[in-house]
């Protein structure tokens, strides 16, 4: 059994990295209120800047106080969440405030994920909001296990929770809640 959620929790609110589970992809996590640990997320994975990174909170609560998905955007939410989906919205006032620019797209929105998974749901709700991005270097398929996670980032990242149980293995599903409808968006 690897390290619990309260050591994971207290190294994203250090400033460290953590690779997680969800239920889709591992996760590498940071805190998605410290700007300089999610520069240092895209540096690890080699991500280009300006890349957005999307987030992971704990709850539906957690994520109505850091999006504005307005009526259409909260009922999608309501029936489908938790789940493998990352929610395309405008962040609310408190996300404008406290999250980190990197996680920014173009156009001000930012991707928020509430991961079907017991571990990244704890973890967000001790150490969060955290960044969910999967934990691959930028152009390499994810890593599929901790020790696949291990063997990418070494010591840059400070812990690794177990898989357990494994997510599906494919990357959520983006919606777009930007302009009113919820809508589907293919991955490039």
């Amino acid at each position: 059994m690897g390290p619990p959620v309260a050591i994971a929790a207290r190294a994203i609110r250090s400033g460290e990295l953590v690779v997680y589970p969800t239920d889709t992809l591992l996760g590498l996590g940071a805190s998605a209120t410290d700007p300089a640990a999610v520069r240092r997320l895209g540096q690890v994975k080699q991500r280009p800047e300006g890349q957005p990174i999307s987030v992971a909170v704990s709850s539906l609560a957690d994520l109505e106080a850091w999006a504005d998905l307005g009526p259409p955007g909260l009922r999608f939410a309501r029936l489908h969440l938790p789940g493998p989906y990352t929610l395309l919205a405008r962040p609310s006032r408190r996300g404008r405030r406290a999250l980190a620019t990197a996680l920014f797209g173009p156009d001000g929105s930012v991707g928020f994920r509430l991961p079907d998974h017991p571990v990244a749901r704890e973890l967000a709700r001790r150490a969060g909001p955290i960044t969910a991005t999967s934990a691959n270097v930028h152009g390499r398929p994810p890593c599929r296990t901790v020790p696949e996670a291990r063997h990418a980032f070494g010591r840059d990242v400070a812990v690794y929770l177990a898989a357990r149980p494994p997510g599906s293995g494919q990357p959520s599903q983006l919606v777009d809640l930007r302009h009113g409808t919820p809508r589907p968006i293919a991955r490039s």
